[in-house]
């Protein structure tokens, strides 16, 4: 007997988290009565339907990742109409589902399965896999954010930080940086930004665990090796480069005005210097002359 929430997940049709909402949607049935939460179920003799269709155990497992475009929505239907990372998957012979989820302007790695132990495994917040997360931010990232961000901010769901935080590079006049985390709150990287005053101009996670995006194309997908799949149930995490200083960087050096065109104005200063100098030479090398007679000479 396991519980009946395993069992879908084990076939595909969601999460652990997931089938328990449809569980209490009313969309589950066992021996053609509602299905309730906490009920244990027989997968050999017990006939479960979702929807009205019979789950069947899945042997084989998938496992692969996506390299979600934005303006697309992680769940397999849409009221609204909106596109779902589900139609861009290739033809399975097993349902799977996403390894939590990304919203819908956030683009980048994103996990599918079906199996209910390994998305249980990724989601949870004590497996300590990291997410990281490349972010523009517009403007400029003020110098006390890092550390601030580091300590941990406030949120409607309780405390949150990041941690690591690392600057990238400048985008004109906005400014990339790298933030990991450890779990995967709803919205959390914009939240968190959000709490310090910064706003989130694009959002793309980069890495799962071991797991990284490299140049898989957006919107494409590829299988995950037996290696990735361990690591990631292991809990495995990539060693951090290097350490990055946190320094602000600095705008572009602007060219300093030049003295072309003012010559006039150049050559009287540097007269002025000579007069006061005694001894200095003019800009062309000679000694001034003044105006009048030269002392001793005329005026006779």
């Amino acid at each position: 007997m396991i519980r009946l929430q395993k069992f879908l997940a084990d076939s595909g049709i969601a999460s652990r988290r997931q089938a328990e909402n449809l569980i209490e949607e009313g969309r589950v049935m066992v021996n053609g009565k509602l299905a309730f939460l906490g009920q244990a179920v027989d997968p050999s003799t017990d006939k479960v339907t979702f929807d009205g269709e019979v789950v069947r155990p899945v042997k084989k497992r998938v496992y692969l990742m996506m390299n979600k475009p934005k303006e697309t929505i992680c769940t397999a239907s849409d009221p609204k109409g909106r596109p779902t990372v589900y139609r861009l998957l290739p033809p399975l012979d097993v349902r799977v589902h996403s390894a939590g989820r990304l919203d819908f302007q956030t683009e980048g790695l994103l996990i599918f399965s079906n199996d209910g132990d390994f998305t249980k495994r990724l989601t949870h917040p004590s497996s300590g896999l990291e997410r990281v997360y490349e972010v523009k931010i517009q403007g400029l990232l003020p110098e006390w954010v890092p550390n601030r961000l580091l300590k941990g901010v406030t949120l409607d769901d309780g405390r949150a930080k990041v941690a690591r935080i690392s600057r990238l590079r400048m985008a004109q006049t906005n400014e990339w940086v790298e933030v990991v985390l450890t779990e995967g709150r709803y919205r959390e990287v914009r939240r968190i930004f959000a709490a310090v005053g910064c706003n989130v101009l694009k959002l793309k996670r980069v890495r799962f665990g071991t797991v990284s995006l490299g140049r898989l194309p957006i919107g494409a997908t590829r299988l995950l090796t037996d290696e990735e799949v361990q690591s990631l149930m292991e809990g495995q995490n990539l060693a951090p480069k290097r350490p990055v200083a946190l320094k602000k960087p600095q705008p572009p050096k602007k060219d300093k005005p030049s003295n072309k065109g003012k010559p006039a104005e150049a050559s009287a200063k540097t007269y002025k210097e000579s007069r006061s100098g005694g001894s200095r030479p003019s800009p062309s090398g000679r000694r001034p002359q003044s105006g009048g007679p030269r002392r001793g000479t005329g005026g006779r």
